[in-house]
């Protein structure tokens, strides 16, 4: 686990890593300008089949596991689309599937993987041990050189699987201001293990549920509620004393 800092946060960026380092779910939303999302997320160590039930449940949308770039480098591990375009030179058409996305320069989308004690890798304990493995990694990666940790990787998954990895750009909220970089900047800020997975908050419509049901729905659970605003503020102040 990262050193925690002893420069100031807010109360409200405060109160929601505490919650994530007890292991309880925060709500986080990007911009009204980006993708509109409100997200659930939790620190990747302290996942839980329960945790996993109730992202599932109540948000509804596709689980991404987050890490750090420095985490991606030394693992060596791809971005998806740099996968298809390698693709290409066996599959010529595959690398015309790689556009930029309609609400950022790039995707953050990595490989997916399952845990190798996992059967199918779906059910609800089989995505959190994924989830649990891939955080306990991130935190213990500070201990290991790099030989180790990929070694370690290697032994603990499989690829293709069904918990997606993405990856936080190098300098974080000073480059992109998508979810992936939101969570990885808060668990440094709080030196917390530099993994957490996330899920879409979706709605009844069929698209991304509202984000003052969001909030509604984080005080009635009583889940500590970020604005993307608010997290880009305190990263700025604090990456800069």
């Amino acid at each position: 686990m990262a050193v925690a800092s002893v420069r100031p946060v807010p109360e409200a960026i405060r109160a929601a890593t505490r919650a994530l380092g007890a292991g309880e779910p925060v709500l986080v939303f990007d911009a009204a300008d980006r993708e509109a999302e409100t997200d659930l997320v939790f620190l990747s160590e302290t996942a839980t089949p329960e945790l996993v039930r109730l992202a599932r449940k109540d948000a509804g949308g596709l689980f991404c596991t987050a890490i750090s770039e420095e985490l991606r480098r030394r693992l060596d591990l791809p971005y998806f689309a740099d996968l298809l375009k390698l693709a290409g030179r066996e599959h010529p058409d595959l690398p015309r599937l790689v556009e930029r996305p309609r609400y950022d320069a790039r995707s953050s989308f990595g490989i997916t993987i399952n845990h190798r004690e996992n059967f199918t890798g779906v059910p609800d304990n089989d995505r959190a041990l994924t989830m649990r493995a891939v955080g306990e990694l991130a935190r213990d990666a500070s201990a290991l050189g790099d030989a180790a940790l990929r070694e370690r990787f290697r032994a603990s998954f499989v690829s293709p699987g069904h918990v997606y990895l993405i990856y936080a750009a190098p300098k974080l909220l000073a480059e992109r201001k998508g979810h992936t970089e939101l969570v990885i900047s808060l668990a440094r800020m709080a030196g917390l293990s530099e993994s957490v997975t996330v899920c879409e908050m979706l709605g009844d419509s069929g698209g991304a549920r509202d984000p003052d049901a969001a909030r509604r729905y984080a005080a009635e659970h009583g889940f500590e509620f970020l604005d993307g605003e608010t997290v880009v503020r305190a990263w700025k102040a604090w990456s800069s004393a």
